[in-house]
């Protein structure tokens, strides 16, 4: 009986041996494919950042190269011409102020800044914009019949900051200019840089996609704004950054809009040098009665105008 005792014990300890040493086994060989995994790996990833900072230098040098050449492909397009710049509140205040510096080396009289606030494009505040709009409208001045506050917004500012296109003279008077845009100023509606001069052209300067709840409200509200504004002087360019042609933009909603698209022009990549070129060019379009959409995005219809014949 002691001899089957030791015996099956003997079977379970070469059994328990057999196991250990071939988990063993296996688990050398299962480690060893896993490091020689993780060097493949570790190799893919250092070849990866080395192109990544290759492509980050070419990028750096494109952005060199055209805000040095952007200037002088520009130059004299917009000569004895004005411009008004109004942006929204998610632009970058770099995009604003390269785009002003553009829009000068192209010979334009940039006559100031509208800074349109949280609380204009702000669908829930769109019946306050409207009574201030009702309230403030300066004699002669007739608000379109849509009741759409991007609609009702641009028919309003549009006459403000812009000449009339058939006399190229002020639609309204510098009092009511004044008043007009003060009371949108004390509303919180919008902000003014010094004393703004009615311009031919207007370039309406967003961020990128809306990011906001209410974004697809204010998408809207802004194509419609542009749409108006363009109406009420020789033309108008709405820009936003790179991504901006997206639908759930303002410049995807315009492009989107065949009524809109036919008049009003847009610029889907204002955030590099050629984006701004493609402004000043498409403003050169608006006054030769013509609309395009450029940039990078799949609905653009290239990166820049074709030159004029």
């Amino acid at each position: 009986m002691r001899y089957h005792t030791v015996s099956i014990a003997a079977v379970f300890l070469a059994l328990a041996t057999g196991v250990l040493l071939g988990s063993t086994s296996v688990s050398e060989s299962l480690l060893s494919h896993l490091g020689n995994k993780q060097d493949s790996l570790r190799h893919q990833v250092d070849q990866l950042r080395a192109e990544r900072d290759t492509l980050k230098g070419k990028v750096v040098d494109a952005q060199r190269f055209g805000k040095a050449i952007g200037p002088l492909a520009v130059r004299g397009q917009l000569d004895q011409h004005s411009v008004v710049l109004m942006t929204t509140p998610d632009v970058h205040a770099q995009d604003r102020e390269a785009m002003a510096r553009m829009l000068a080396s192209a010979g334009a009289d940039v006559t100031g800044t509208v800074r349109l606030t949280e609380r204009f494009t702000n669908p829930e505040r769109a019946g306050q914009l409207q009574d201030v709009l009702t309230r403030l409208l300066p004699a002669g001045v007739q608000l379109p019949v849509a009741s759409a506050p991007g609609t009702l917004a641009g028919g309003f500012l549009g006459p403000v900051a812009l000449l009339d296109p058939r006399t190229g003279r002020p639609q309204i008077s510098p009092q009511e200019r004044a008043a007009a845009l003060g009371g949108l100023s004390d509303g919180g509606f919008v902000r003014v840089s010094g004393d703004l001069r009615p311009a031919e052209l207007a370039v309406v300067l967003t961020g990128g996609r809306a990011r906001s709840e209410n974004g697809n409200s204010s998408t809207a509200m802004m194509a419609r704004f542009a749409a108006q504004v363009d109406r009420a002087g020789a033309g108008a360019v709405l820009v936003g950054r790179t991504g901006s042609g997206a639908g759930n933009s303002a410049v995807g909603a315009v492009r989107a809009d065949p009524a809109i698209s036919s008049v009003v022009s847009t610029v889907d990549n204002v955030d590099i040098a050629a984006g701004r070129v493609a402004t000043v060019l498409a403003l050169r379009e608006q006054l030769d009665d013509r609309a395009g959409h450029y940039g990078s995005a799949g609905n653009a219809q290239g990166p820049l105008p074709q030159p004029r014949g």
